[in-house]
């Protein structure tokens, strides 16, 4: 459909898609998409608007006001807003912008969880693969092809991943994320040794309080509770899928005795190894 909006070009076009009630409990969906050039001294004001909004500027730049600030972006941005929350833009010069409006049963986790890695907008140094998939759904309304429901979702989710995959290289940030990828990496490997943090925290080469405070921050875990969920979840396997017995259980994941065995695995399952083993059976 053609807009109507005050200084959107008239080569501007959107359209508009009503979910199935199953893509709502299952998926990301699109509610609204569109290819609009935006005229010199258009703005745009909103209390709420039911959605998360993903953008990229082609051309021009917007001046966008979201929780108390207001920051120019320039062509080349992605933008991805909550637009539950008030929010205004506008656009000082001529702007081209390829747009989705989106939301989903988990779009506020990965929401958050986006613009905690890059924040709101964000360029990116090869912008093909989020890009594309943009294009792509688009594409598929101008079209006028069925829309798959399914691969709409994966087209979102593979944007929101590509987001959350980057960094540049020099952040904070990114030197964090490696840290704690190598370090999950190690523990995998080694859960069935002793393993102390401070070990852990000169594999990282991080002072023992920024390596704990650093590692919970990126993985949710302290060092300590990651290895025994480790351990746990190794051993949950073990219990189900062979005959060995608990005690062998115990050694073969790591842990240094059945009685620390038995209560770390009743604090995580509030169950014993045993009772666990005999349930579904």
């Amino acid at each position: 459909m053609k807009s109507c909006e005050l200084l959107v070009s008239t080569e501007s076009d959107y359209y508009v898609y009503t979910p199935s009630k199953a893509a709502q409990e299952m998926f990301f969906y699109p509610l609204q998409c569109g290819h609009f050039i935006y005229e010199a001294g258009y703005a745009l004001r909103r209390e709420s608007y039911d959605s998360f909004l993903l953008l990229y500027i082609k051309e021009g730049e917007i001046f966008l006001e979201f929780q108390g600030q207001t920051t120019a972006i320039s062509a080349g941005h992605f933008l991805l807003l909550d637009c539950y929350q008030h929010h205004a833009y506008a656009c000082p010069v001529r702007c081209d912008c390829l747009w989705c409006h989106f939301d989903g049963v988990l779009a506020r986790h990965w929401y958050n969880s986006v613009i905690s890695h890059l924040g709101n907008f964000f360029p990116m140094p090869d912008t093909c693969s989020a890009l594309e998939h943009l294009n792509t759904i688009y594409n598929t309304f101008v079209s006028g092809c069925p829309i798959r429901e399914p691969l709409m979702s994966k087209y979102l989710t593979d944007i929101l991943t590509s987001f959350l995959l980057y960094s540049p290289c020099n952040t904070k940030d990114f030197q964090e994320s490696k840290m704690a990828e190598k370090i999950i990496t190690y523990i995998n490997e080694h859960f069935r040794q002793p393993l102390s943090v401070k070990e852990l925290a000169d594999i990282a080469g991080f002072s023992q309080y920024h390596f704990i405070r650093t590692f919970k921050k990126e993985t949710g875990f302290t060092p300590h509770e990651y290895i025994i969920h480790t351990r746990i979840s190794n051993a949950k396997y073990l219990l189900k899928n062979t005959g060995m017995t608990v005690k062998d259980v115990c050694f073969q994941t790591g842990f240094s005795s059945e009685s620390v065995f038995c209560s770390s695995f009743r604090h995580c399952l509030g169950m014993t190894p045993a009772q666990y083993r005999m349930l579904d059976t």
